[in-house]
């Protein structure tokens, strides 16, 4: 077995280069998604003690269980995102620690690489579509009631 050159060390930390930019904006998604949990998670904490002091008022309750169910639907899709995520990250670093076994085992992993990049997109592509999901909830939930916009307009 031949061992590798600095040459060859070089070219697959160039060959890497590419997966590690994916890790980084795969970060930044992770970013936003737990950004939003966190956001879902303090407005239901908001929701229950409002649901707990309208206890007595049926409208406001119902309101409150609505936009609760509605919480809980966003923050399971947030978790799916973030758990598909970081799936998607797992399997770009077994694909960067495979581009660097193909060179210093010298053995033909081409097979295996191509299968962690298609299951890492697979995942990506689970985990945005899930976010899309939670998105289209959100706007589902924050739409403004047209009462409130008739009998709290201005008058021009």
């Amino acid at each position: 077995m031949q061992t590798p050159s600095s040459h060859d060390i070089v070219q697959i930390i160039q060959l890497s280069i590419a997966p590690v930019f994916l890790i980084a904006g795969i970060g930044t998604l992770l970013n936003v998604l737990t950004s939003r949990l966190a956001r879902v998670v303090d407005r239901g904490r908001v929701i229950e003690h409002m649901l707990a002091a309208s206890s007595d008022q049926h409208d406001h309750a119902n309101r409150h269980l609505n936009e609760l169910r509605i919480l809980d639907k966003r923050m399971t899709w947030i978790h799916n995102a973030i758990m598909l995520s970081t799936l998607a990250i797992l399997l770009v670093c077994l694909l960067i620690v495979t581009l660097f076994s193909v060179e210093l085992i010298a053995i033909d992993l081409s097979r295996i690489v191509a299968i962690l990049f298609i299951a890492t997109m697979a995942s990506l592509i689970g985990g945005l579509t899930c976010f899309l999901i939670e998105i289209s909830y959100a706007r589902k939930s924050l739409r403004v009631r047209a009462e409130l916009l008739v009998s709290k307009s201005p008058k021009f």
